[in-house]
């Protein structure tokens, strides 16, 4: 008999769902696509929450009255109705000024808060850590906060998928239908009511909801559907023992929380507004990648079931069953999230290889370093090349070159450089590269002690793919190019002293190829190879 609750919501939900669609319509109360956000492309209603909301109400008054009938009993629905469809009620008020005018993010977290705080007090809260040892209880200083956070994530976290049509809703369906077998399987039939009634409204709104959709939640649907599943997936975890009461829950529900976790976390890694609006949510990557908007949203439900039914598998008791779904969990949404091609993510996982290589790096520093102390004894350009060869072939450079301010003597002796022509000097430890073979050099200025350009000093590499383990900024902060200006300029020096003074004094060159920075003291630049 319980199963015919599920089919009277879902045709209320179909009935209500096209009177607010049509009402709405006919008002003008639409949604036009005006942000770069939007995909829809014509005006839509966004009054979907109304249908849902009118479904519960309607099936709770009718259960109520007519308990026999739906097989409940009948202080189940007067229960349900005070503690957790009252707080939900100014969840729905919330989302529908949200709809009609407009409301601050502060002030919806705070009216959001307050329907948390008003859900504690009806007994469905955070009491316990089963994850920890002898399952302590919480006190409210304690339980509290977490409740508030638990509530403001997942109502927040719908509100934040309602971007393609259907999928908030499909997405809610899928968490919902997970609630009601732990209903069944832990005898709560007051979850299991409510949480029937609501898989039907769900159901009789994606009627119209699922692309292309004629109508959409809006905040008054994604908000109330959002405080709903936390305030089930609370109530039930206290019939539910230990691990199940927590795990279940934020498996079932993992989808939504995984695009709040990522959006966060990627807004503040780009310093953007925690809060802000944009266009990087998973079905947003999942269009850019040229996937069709139904397919994003067929894709993101199967998502969704994956995370219902690993949720299921947490009701093994063994330690193995818990320890396998969370693995698998995890494992999936690293590939996940690797396959989207979030930027920041990239940047970050680069940071963490960097970490982890960090003793190389701090080795090349190193190797830098001590090259700069043995340049100040250097004597000639042999010993010059090298010290740089020792110092800069393991690090994964391929040559270096010299671009003086003056030419270079003829008399002068220029071996072991492979290149020369005049004020240009190169380097390469295996044989001499083509411009065409330099895929990355970085360049900056020496200079001489007066303060005047001396001329040029680039490093060359022919595989940048490679990853180059070490900070650049090395070259210009420990000393190193100072070094090697020193030396060349006590070179040159000694080139012009055993030729006639005026060879001192021909006209300054630019470097063929390479843009060197121009500007402050040792600058780095990274030009074009030479």
């Amino acid at each position: 008999m319980q199963l015919l609750m599920f089919g009277v919501a879902l045709l209320a939900s179909a009935t209500f769902t096209r009177w607010v669609r049509d009402y709405s319509i006919a008002r003008g109360w639409t949604s036009t696509p005006s942000l770069d956000r939007h995909v829809h492309t014509r005006p839509i209603p966004r009054l979907g929450g109304v249908a849902i909301f009118l479904t519960l109400w309607c099936m709770v008054l009718l259960a109520h009255w007519l308990p026999g009938h739906f097989g409940t009993n009948e202080f189940i629905f007067p229960h349900l109705t005070i503690k957790i469809l009252g707080p939900a009620t100014i969840i729905f008020l919330l989302g529908l000024a949200d709809d009609f005018c407009g409301v601050n993010a502060y002030v919806k977290f705070a009216v959001e808060a307050g329907a948390a705080v008003l859900l504690f007090c009806n007994g469905f809260g955070i009491s316990h850590l089963s994850l920890l040892a002898g399952h302590p209880h919480l006190g409210w200083l304690v339980g509290l906060p977490l409740t508030i956070l638990w509530v403001l994530w997942i109502t927040n976290a719908f509100n934040l998928i309602d971007g393609l049509d259907g999928l908030a809703a499909g997405s809610a369906l899928f968490s919902t239908l997970v609630n009601c077998v732990l209903a069944v399987l832990f005898h709560n039939e007051g979850i299991l009511i409510l949480t029937l009634v609501l898989a039907g409204a769900i159901a009789g709104f994606l009627r119209y909801n699922f692309n292309p959709a004629s109508i959409f939640l809006g905040d008054c649907g994604s908000l109330l559907i959002g405080f709903l599943l936390s305030a089930v997936a609370l109530a039930g975890s206290q019939k539910a023992p230990t691990v199940i009461a927590v795990a279940i829950p934020i498996v079932s529900l993992g989808f939504p929380i995984l695009d709040v976790a990522v959006a966060i976390l990627r807004r503040f890694l780009s310093c953007k507004r925690i809060f802000g609006a944009d266009r990087e949510h998973i079905h947003h990557k999942l269009l850019g990648r040229g996937i069709s908007h139904r397919k994003a949203v067929l894709v993101l439900y199967a998502v969704s079931a994956c995370f219902g039914l690993l949720s299921l598998f947490l009701l093994h008791p063994a330690s193995t069953a818990v320890a396998t779904v969370l693995t698998v969990v995890g494992i999936g949404v690293w590939i996940g999230i690797q396959q989207l091609g979030y930027h920041e993510f990239l940047e970050l996982g680069h940071m963490a290889s960097r970490t982890l290589n960090q003793r190389h790096v701090i080795a090349n520093d190193v190797s830098i370093r001590r090259a700069a102390e043995a340049l100040e004894s250097c004597a000639s350009l042999a010993q010059f090349c090298q010290i740089l060869h020792q110092c800069l072939e393991p690090i994964g450079f391929d040559g270096f070159g010299v671009y003086l301010s003056s030419e270079v003597p003829v008399e002068v002796e220029r071996n072991p450089f492979n290149y020369a022509s005049r004020p240009n000097l190169q380097f390469f430890w295996d044989r001499l590269l083509t411009s065409s073979e330099i895929n990355w050099n970085l360049t900056f200025n020496l200079m001489k002690s007066n303060g005047k350009r001396l001329g040029g000093f680039a490093l060359y590499r022919k595989n940048s793919a490679s990853p180059l383990w070490m900070d650049l900024d090395v070259f210009t902060t420990t000393g190193f190019s100072s070094a090697v200006a020193a030396r060349l300029e006590k070179m040159q020096d000694s080139w012009f002293g055993k030729t006639q003074k005026e060879r001192a004094q021909r006209p300054a060159f630019e470097t063929p190829g390479p843009v060197v920075a121009s500007g402050a003291r040792q600058s780095l630049a990274v030009p074009s190879s030479g």
